[in-house]
């Protein structure tokens, strides 16, 4: 560990805003190290819980499901980049406007959200959409209401992580995740020991776990830590900074549904084209080479609010350099992939034995998703942190228009490593225009879109 810390401290120069970051990235890489242990444990523990079909079928639905976190109209990322500025700026009474405002808003649209999906519940036939037996219709439409639920309470409560990011602390909120993960994992235990195989129990405990993780560390924060002079408050709501909150949210909430378009449908085509095990094998390869892109996220969020206060003070050298070191980071991904390439043979066997198999084409196709997905994802999260998102948002609502025949056709064509083609062109297009603009933004010669 003390090679590690050396080796981030001399990359990053870590002096006022860099320490941050680097207590920050070191606290983040030992809490996601346990969170991908416990997430690659998880795997095998739910499957023989269930069986491959089963779990492709709750993987969809979970999928599915998630949507219901695309549609806060990007007020959480807006709130993200208001809270900084106001924090840059000293002013503890706006910041704590916009954090009773945000949690007013949220919970709001929560609540509509939820009786919508709730009604929407009733005339949908889940086993008809996933093309599974009909034997799973009840039980989906349980399954279905838990989650939902557990999704949208989760959605104000997970408004706290947003706040400790905001507040450069993404370390803290990687924590918090970490255990609920770790809990997350002993249910499923648990339930392997007492229960026999139930999707309906599995969304319940699963579910519920992460949700009250959140929630009693949300409460004990704003009660007994620093964080009380933010805790939401009625007396705070101020329904006037919605409309600054979502000068920059609706352009957040756009992307998000593109983004939702785009990858979110990947496992019903997946279920329809191929079918509910091919979703079991596709999601597990995500899985293992996912690795590579959460450890490159641990290294980039703290960088989001940074480079916000950064632009804010007119700090374009520190930029300029951490930009620099953020790219040599994605070179040295590369050869980790590489390497994970070669032992993922061996590393599936095992992690899941025999009861899944991993194509080598899905393998190669999947690495190579992951890294280009890291290489865009470095460039959007620094504009996203100055809030120039314009030319992101025309990319992904492109791409979106054409995905799902697009997706069907190479799913068709090439099989089940087709789906990634359209992803991998989308994180190609996003990292070559977002390092002309990032580098614009920088050397102060943006104009007309590259500084929207």
């Amino acid at each position: 560990m003390k090679f590690n810390i050396e080796f981030i401290n001399k990359i990053l120069k870590s002096e006022g805003r860099s320490q941050e970051v680097v207590r920050n990235i070191l606290l983040s890489l030992g809490t996601k190290g346990i969170s991908i242990i416990t997430s690659l444990l998880i795997v095998p523990l739910t499957i023989n819980y269930v069986n491959p079909s089963q779990y492709g079928i709750w993987l969809t639905l979970s999928s599915i499901v998630a949507w219901i976190s695309y549609f806060d109209l990007g007020i959480g990322n807006g709130f993200r980049n208001r809270f900084t500025e106001a924090q840059t700026k000293g002013d503890v009474k706006l910041a704590r406007e916009y954090v009773s405002t945000t949690y007013f808003a949220v919970t709001c649209i929560v609540s509509a959200i939820f009786i919508s999906v709730m009604i929407a519940n009733r005339y949908i036939s889940w086993d008809t959409l996933l093309k599974v037996d009909f034997i799973y219709r009840a039980e989906l439409k349980r399954v279905f209401t838990i989650i939902g639920a557990f999704f949208c309470l989760n959605m104000v409560v997970r408004l706290f992580g947003t706040l400790l990011t905001a507040d450069q602390k993404p370390g803290v909120a990687s924590i918090i995740n970490c255990v609920g993960d770790v809990f997350s994992l002993a249910v499923v235990f648990v339930l392997t020991k007492v229960s026999d195989g139930s999707l309906t129990s599995l969304a319940l405990y699963y579910t519920g776990v992460s949700f009250l993780v959140m929630l009693v560390s949300s409460l004990y924060a704003f009660v007994f830590t620093s964080y009380r002079k933010y805790a939401p408050n009625p007396a705070f709501i101020r329904p006037k900074l919605i409309k600054n909150i979502l000068s920059l949210g609706v352009q957040f909430f756009i992307i998000s549904i593109s983004m939702l378009v785009l990858f979110q449908v990947i496992n019903i085509i997946i279920s329809r084209e191929i079918g509910p095990e091919a979703v079991t094998q596709y999601n597990i390869t995500f899985k293992y080479y996912n690795i590579l892109h959460m450890i490159m996220t641990i290294i980039i969020v703290p960088f989001w609010s940074a480079f916000t206060d950064a632009f804010f003070k007119d700090d374009f050298n520190w930029m300029r350099n951490t930009v620099r070191k953020l790219e040599i980071c994605w070179y040295v991904e590369i050869g980790f992939g590489i390497i994970m390439l070669f032992i993922g043979p061996f590393f599936f066997k095992l992690w899941v034995g025999d009861s899944v198999s991993v194509d080598t084409k899905l393998s190669i196709a999947m690495l190579i998703y992951a890294v280009v997905q890291s290489i865009g994802a470095i460039y959007m999260n620094i504009l996203n942190g100055l809030g120039k998102i314009r030319i992101q948002l025309i990319i992904y609502c492109l791409f979106a228009v054409v995905a799902w025949p697009m997706l069907v056709m190479t799913c068709r064509k090439f099989g089940l490593q087709g789906v990634l083609i359209l992803p991998s062109a989308l994180f190609i297009f996003q990292a070559i225009l977002g390092k002309v603009q990032v580098n614009k933004l920088i050397n102060k010669s943006a104009n007309g879109i590259w500084n929207k």
